[in-house]
C-alpha cells in the first residue's frame, strides 16, 4: 500500500490486487460478533522522519492511537492504517493472481479464472510483489525472473490463539512476553484503545520453534495445546467462552535480504516487504516507498 501510495502520487495509476477480502496482510483483525482480536501484528513504532510523519497524520485522523508509550495500534483496529494508505487506489480484493507473463514490455496477471478484470484486461507496465519472501520468489521464477539474493529471506510460522474469556485473567499490563512453554506473547487485546474493554478478548502467539514443530497440525486441534501452555505460563484456569487458532505460515522476519527492495528493471518487476530490510511494520512501509521511487526514476510517469 506504501508503494500504490507513493506511485499514485507520482503520477502514475497504480492497481492493487489481493487475493483476501481485506487489506493490510499481516496487519489484521477478526471480529465474531461483539469481539475482536487483532491476531496478527500486534503493534508498532515509529523511528524514521517518513513514517513518523504518516503516524503523526493518522494519530490527527483518528487512523491510531498511542497504546503505551512510542508504541501504536490502529484504531478502532489494526487493519486501519492499511485503508487510509488505500484512500483514492485502485483495489480489487479477493484476488490471487495465478500466472504472470510478460509480452512487448507489458505484464499480463492472470488469475485461475483468467486475465484480471482491469480497465488493460489485465495488462501492467510493472508489476510488484508485496507478498512474503518465498510466495514472491516462486511467483518471480515462474515468470522467468532470477529473483536475485530474493530467497536469502527467511520467514518463521506463528500459530495464534484467539480467546474470550467470561471473567478477566490476572495479567500485569497490558501484554506479557513470557518465552516459554512455547508461548512468545500473550496480550490482553481489548486493553488497546478503541477495544471493547469489556470484552476480555486475548492473543496468544506461539513461539517459531513450537509453531513449526506443529505448523501441520488442523486449528482445532492447536487450541487445546495452547491452551495447556498458556495455563502453565499464567499458573491459572482458563475456561474460554470463544477460542480459535490461526496459523500464519509466513510471521516472522528471522533473516532479512538486508537492502531496501528487489527490482529488475529490465524486466519491470520488483518485490518489496519487511522481510527486505527487518521485521518491523515500518520495514515493510519504507520497502514500498524506496520502491516505488525507483520504479518512477526508471519509467517516468
Amino acid at each position: 500500500m506504501s508503494a500504490a501510495r507513493r506511485l499514485k502520487h507520482l503520477g502514475h495509476s497504480p492497481v492493487v490486487l489481493d487475493k483476501s477480502r481485506g487489506l493490510g496482510g499481516r496487519m489484521a483483525t477478526r471480529r465474531v460478533e461483539h469481539l475482536q482480536f487483532d491476531h496478527g501484528a500486534q503493534f508498532f513504532t515509529a523511528r524514521g522522519a517518513a513514517f513518523g510523519a504518516l503516524v503523526t497524520e493518522w494519530m490527527a485522523a483518528g487512523v491510531v492511537a498511542e497504546w503505551s508509550d512510542g508504541i501504536f495500534v490502529g484504531t478502532p483496529a489494526m487493519t486501519t492504517p492499511a485503508s487510509a494508505l488505500a484512500d483514492g487506489i485502485d483495489v480489487m480484493p479477493a484476488v490471487e493472481v495465478a500466472a504472470l507473463e510478460r509480452d512487448n514490455r507489458l505484464w499480463t496477471l492472470s488469475a485461475n479464472s483468467g486475465p484480471i478484470n482491469s480497465p488493460l484486461n489485465g495488462r501492467f507496465s510493472a508489476v510488484i510483489l508485496a507478498v512474503p519472501a518465498p510466495q514472491a520468489v516462486s511467483l518471480a521464477l515462474s515468470a522467468g525472473v532470477s529473483a536475485d539474493g530474493w530467497n536469502v529471506a527467511r520467514m518463521a510460522p506463528c500459530w495464534a490463539l484467539l480467546l474470550s474469556v467470561a471473567q478477566p485473567l490476572r495479567i500485569d499490563g497490558s501484554y506479557l512476553r513470557p518465552q516459554q512453554s512455547g508461548v512468545a506473547w500473550i496480550t490482553r487485546d481489548s486493553s488497546k484503545p478503541g477495544r471493547n474493554a469489556a470484552a476480555h478478548a486475548y492473543v496468544l502467539h506461539a513461539t517459531p520453534d513450537w509453531s513449526r514443530a506443529n505448523l501441520e497440525f488442523a486449528p482445532a486441534d492447536v487450541v487445546p495445546l495452547l491452551l495447556t501452555s498458556m495455563r502453565q505460563v499464567l499458573g491459572q484456569d482458563i475456561h474460554p467462552t470463544f477460542a480459535v487458532a490461526h496459523r500464519w505460515r509466513y510471521a516472522l522476519v528471522e533473516q532479512p535480504v538486508g537492502r531496501d527492495f528487489g527490482w529488475d528493471k529490465t524486466a519491470r518487476i520488483g518485490a518489496c516487504g519487511d522481510w527486505f530490510i527487518g521485521a518491523r511494520i515500518e520495514d515493510a512501509f519504507t520497502s514500498g516507498l524506496r520502491l516505488a521511487e525507483a520504479i518512477h526514476a526508471d519509467l517516468g510517469t
